[in-house]
């Protein structure tokens, strides 16, 4: 809005009309920009999944700034352009340098006008180029099944058609960039923060898995990076057997070495050391489940499965949930013994739990004022060994010959039994479930399970076995089916904008025209900074949507103002793209400068969003230099459409006049032709 005013103040207008006349020439820009926006902004906000609790927030906040700021330049901007004036004379005259600086921006966007003048005067014109295409000899050789059809044939083209051939073939040709990038569900950050989960043998004690875990310490403690660790050996859940170390690293700025780095380098520090299974992370990107009536045959397929994903390049830290079974101790009830004592297995169960888990059987008030429990449990002298199992004794209901009820020995009547049994049992769907887990190293996690995902779909089951893929890759495939969903939207929503903006249901689809060019620079700044294709990276280009259909709405409102006042087709665009450049280069600078800071992941965790302002940048930069050129080329399409069509209809118009009244031989007086945009 700004820079409209200013140059009708460069026409010599008065500050009051400057301001009156910049805002109404461009305000039905300004408004289709900004709904635009909103269109986009509004379907991120009310996503589903996990993409929608990342970017609620955002999206409201995006749609909510970009209304009011509708509002300033409606209000403020012009009521300041009036009464702001510049000051007499040179504006850098206190500062020669900046002034000297701004000088040669200028020439630079002089030089850039002539350039883009002669470009674009080139590519709407009508002149016409021979070109060979061998592809028409080819088809015909085929059809014909003669080779003399080979030989060269030439066909014409105008230089329009050549530059939408063009962009048409370089959007394409970009889809072919996608082998070549990562794809994950999130960026990897350096946290400065590392989380070691190591598990012993199933059944041994927990003295052993403390003596494992002072052996990893011992290693940890020669990495410099490691500033503190904090150990948890053995839980209720996850038994003795498991330890947890969480590890927490100097600041990034002041070590050589990434997360990344110092994580490989443990694995191969630790790997020497025997009896432990170590696994990095709590959640591991890599996850398959594994359905099934039988737990036998469960195990050998998730073995045989294992086996295969192992060979997989990338795949660290695998485990499968299907681990040797813990052993245990089976107290077999003797039942006619046990009914002629009065002995239930409840009564057992009641009397054996507490004697070897122990059990809260009150609370003593400390000297300190605390409370303290009070567990009674049998000595450990009393349950080391299975044979002191039998000795507990049960209350019968029988009495002695003193009158006191009978005690018996549990051995009495039951039999203690060495076996073993699984330390937990998991269901899904009413069916037992075995998973496997697998962390990704040196490639990214949607590369790998991509890789995995093709074994899955390569393993011939039983019946009544089935896969069932989690993890990262379940979220992922939710969040891309999110993403589309709202693109879909989006786009929707900005040509119905567009169209109520325009009066129009043609002219949008030039406006429209620059959004598919954006995947070109969005793949090429994924690929040139190493980036993977994620969540935020895809956002990115979500909002693209939006910010990039900016440029084409200027160039095509001012192309309408022309051709209203009078100008010719190919006039109204070469003065609509001289005109009109300069905003777009202002917008398309400040976008980039203003995702700089965002796409050099500056600060703290800054490699989050890093993906989301490299996305928008390369699409910015690619999407603007083609909406200059490919937009008013479509433009002259659609418009040669129209005229056709209405040239169609004033035929037929005529022709149901002339049955209608036969013996009418005088002139038919023409109608005008529609304004543009008009269809």
């Amino acid at each position: 809005m700004r820079e409209n005013i200013v140059r009708h103040l460069g026409m010599g207008k008065a500050h009051p009309a400057a301001a009156r006349e910049g805002t109404d020439e461009i305000g039905l820009a300004v408004m289709a920009t900004t709904f635009a926006i909103v269109a986009v902004f509004v379907p991120i906000a009310f996503m589903k999944g996990i993409i929608g609790q990342f970017f609620f927030q955002f999206g409201l906040t995006v749609a909510v700034a970009v209304l009011v700021s509708l509002f300033v330049s409606f209000t403020l901007d012009p009521m300041l352009s009036s009464v702001w004036h510049d000051p007499p004379g040179s504006r850098f005259s206190r500062v020669p340098w900046l002034g000297r600086f701004m000088d040669r921006v200028e020439r630079v966007i002089e030089w850039v006008h002539a350039v883009y003048g002669r470009v674009l005067e080139w590519a709407i014109e009508e002149d016409r180029r021979r070109i060979y295409v061998p592809a028409v000899g080819v088809w015909r050789a085929l059809r014909t099944g003669s080779l003399r059809a080979l030989k060269p044939r030439w066909a014409t083209i105008s230089h329009r058609g050549i530059v939408l051939w063009t962009a048409i073939a370089i959007f394409f040709g970009s889809f072919a960039l996608l082998p070549f990038i990562g794809k994950e569900l999130q960026p990897q950050v350096d946290e400065s923060f590392i989380s070691l989960r190591l598990n012993t043998p199933v059944g041994t004690s927990l003295e052993f898995t403390d003596s494992k875990v002072h052996e990893v310490e011992a290693v940890l403690k020669q990495f410099p990076e490691v500033i503190l660790a904090m150990t948890t050996v053995g839980n209720a859940w996850d038994g003795r057997n498991y330890a947890r170390i969480n590890l927490k690293l100097t600041d990034r700025t002041q070590r050589a070495r990434s997360q990344k780095d110092i994580e490989r380098a443990i694995r191969q520090a630790l790997r020497p050391i025997p009896g432990i299974e170590l696994a990095l992370g709590y959640d591991r990107p890599i996850w398959v489940n594994l359905l099934g009536p039988d737990p036998g045959t469960l195990k050998r397929l998730i073995s045989e499965f294992a086996e295969k994903v192992a060979k997989v390049p990338g795949i660290a830290d695998m485990e499968t949930s299907e681990k040797a079974l813990n052993p245990a101790l089976s107290i077999r009830l003797n039942n006619d013994a046990a009914a002629d004592l009065g002995i239930s297995v409840q009564q057992v169960g009641a009397t054996v739990r507490p004697l070897l888990a122990g059990e809260t059987v009150s609370y003593w008030l400390g000297p300190d004022a605390q409370n303290y429990e009070v567990n009674v449990q049998l000595p450990k002298e009393g349950r080391r060994l299975a044979s002191d199992l039998g000795n507990l004794y049960l209350s019968t209901n029988k009495r002695g010959p003193d009158g006191q009820v009978r005690m018996v020995p549990l051995r009495q009547v039951a039999e203690i039994v060495e076996t073993t049994s699984p330390q937990i049992i998991k269901r899904q769907d009413l069916q037992r479930r075995v998973a496997l887990y697998a962390n990704a190293e040196g490639r990214p996690s949607g590369n790998v399970g991509d890789d995995v995902r093709k074994i899955v779909d390569a393993t011939v089951l039983p019946p009544g076995y089935r896969f069932v893929i989690s993890g990262q890759q379940e979220d992922t495939q939710e969040s891309i089916s999110a993403l589309i969903a709202s693109l879909g939207l989006a786009i929707i929503f900005i040509y119905l904008v567009l169209a109520s903006q325009f009066a129009s249901f043609t002219q949008p689809l030039a406006i429209m025209a620059s959004l598919p060019f954006t995947l070109i620079g969005v793949l090429l700044a994924l690929i040139l900074t190493g980036t993977t294709l994620n969540i935020l990276s895809m956002i990115g280009f979500v909002m693209l949507m939006g910010l990039v259909t900016k440029n084409a709405i200027l160039l095509v409102d001012f192309a309408n103002r022309a051709r209203r006042g009078g100008a010719a087709l190919h006039d109204a665009l070469l003065s609509a793209g001289q005109v009109r450049l300069r905003p777009i280069l202002m917008t398309t600078a400040a976008m980039i400068f203003g995702m700089l800071p965002l796409a050099l992941g500056l600060g703290e965790s800054g490699e989050t969003q890093a993906p989301m302002g490299r996305a928008i940048i390369g699409g910015v930069l690619t999407s603007t230099l083609l909406t200059l050129v490919v937009v008013p080329v479509i433009y002259t399409y659609l418009d040669h459409l129209m005229g056709w069509r209405r040239a169609r209809r004033a035929r037929h118009a005529a022709t149901a006049t002339h049955v209608a009244a036969p013996g009418h031989a005088g002139p038919v007086t023409p109608t005008a032709a529609p304004a543009p945009g008009d269809d």
